[in-house]
């Protein structure tokens, strides 16, 4: 790999833009493509191996008109916001963090906030509207908003659907979810970002419980992420 390229794949790793790099076999030629330069000029092809590889994290090998090109992913890391360090966050944060993501909890109450509560997990108590634009929403970041507390939950989704996040999840019944989207509205979103969100959040597997919930919840977040509908029987 030429030192330009280098330097370029760690330019895109440190602003969290996916990226790959493509070595033609027949010429040992090779060129960066990040994940938002894919377009209209991109042959199909091409773009359609580029958004597998991104999807799935899978570098390889494929042919694009007769010639053979090896696709190298890099992507950056999976993130997982959880807005209320409440007790289904407890359990979710492990989870996540096995399934690869880096797991941020964000609530200014501190009373649930604690190290004794979230040992591993990155902390921050500052208000969502405050702390999230810091963090950073991205392609690779899931956000899951669980205190069922408007002044805290409605300016986290406001922000996540407003990014390219994606995943935006909020617990709460149907009930609860509705009364959320009249909010929601009456605070300027659209249709289209309130169809972001998902909710009730998680697979509909009748999770019963914190940890169960969590389940579903990350379930969901890995089908949303590969691209796959899941189908329960």
């Amino acid at each position: 790999m030429k030192a330009a390229h280098l330097h370029t794949l760690s330019e895109n790793m440190a602003a969290r833009r996916p990226a790959a790099l493509l070595t033609w076999l027949d010429s040992g030629e090779q060129q960066i493509i990040r994940r938002d330069e894919i377009g209209a000029d991109t042959p199909a092809a091409l773009a359609e191996a580029l958004e597998d590889g991104f999807r799935t994290d899978k570098s390889r090998t494929v042919e694009i008109d007769g010639r053979a090109v090896f696709i190298n992913i890099y992507n950056p890391p999976l993130r997982l916001i959880i807005v209320g360090a409440v007790h289904i966050a407890q359990a979710l944060a492990p989870m996540a963090e096995q399934a690869g993501y880096d797991v941020v909890i964000v609530d200014p109450r501190t009373a649930f906030a604690t190290v004794q509560r979230f040992e591993r997990e990155r902390l921050d108590t500052r208000w969502p509207d405050v702390a999230l634009p810091e963090i950073g929403l991205d392609t690779r970041t899931a956000l899951v908003a669980l205190t069922h507390d408007p002044k805290l939950d409605d300016p986290a989704l406001h922000l996540a659907v407003a990014s390219p996040a994606f995943y935006v999840g909020a617990l709460g019944s149907t009930r609860t979810h509705a009364k959320r989207v009249e909010r929601l509205r009456e605070g300027g979103m659209s249709e289209e970002g309130i169809a972001r969100i998902s909710a009730p959040v998680g697979l509909a597997i009748g999770a019963v419980g914190p940890v169960e919930i969590a389940v579903s919840i990350l379930a969901e977040m890995t089908a949303t992420l590969r691209g796959k509908k899941p189908e329960l029987g």
